[in-house]
């Protein structure tokens, strides 16, 4: 899973999985969910972020796997 912010759009993207997107569903206003050909989620698309999501903290909790970091560019 990868967390993406594009502060140029202010759109945070969150990739869930690997693949290509065959729909895109808007489950709420700026809410879209990208789904794979089996109707899978493999993504989360959230439009004007900073007003809908809390970007100046992020919490992981009890991650199974490796967690990466990749330092942040100052806008």
């Amino acid at each position: 899973m990868k967390l993406n912010y594009y502060p140029e759009t202010d759109q945070l993207y969150i990739d869930l999985a690997d693949g290509v997107a065959a729909e895109t569903i808007e489950v709420a206003p700026d809410f879209l969910l990208d789904l794979d050909s089996t109707g899978r989620v493999i993504g989360i698309d959230i439009d004007h972020a900073r007003g809908k999501v809390d970007l100046e903290r992020v919490v992981l909790s009890r991650i199974p796997g490796a967690v990466q970091t990749v330092a942040n560019e100052t806008a």
